[in-house]
């Protein structure tokens, strides 16, 4: 995992924004984004305590990471924008 300077930019969104997914103020809904590194940022609730313990066997997170849950219309949503490999 690469950590972000102080100075990275977004270069996309991945599917729609919260305003078209229906949110009234567009605000404070989950998000995907492309930061300039290519990789992947995603804007989400905060439930690693809830779901750190459920984990599947094989996957851990380190103590700078956190497991951050959107929601399946904003992943089904971006999907189309998603590359593939």
């Amino acid at each position: 995992m690469s950590h972000q300077p102080s100075t990275a930019r977004t270069v996309r969104r991945f599917g729609d924004s919260p305003s078209r997914r229906g949110s009234a103020t567009g605000a404070n809904c989950p998000d995907l984004f492309e930061p300039a590194d290519g990789d992947f940022a995603v804007v989400g609730t905060d439930r690693t305590e809830e779901l750190e313990q459920v984990l599947p066997a094989d996957a851990s997170r380190a103590d700078h990471e956190r497991i951050v849950v959107i929601t399946s219309e904003t992943l089904i949503r971006a999907r189309r924008d998603i590359p593939d490999a």
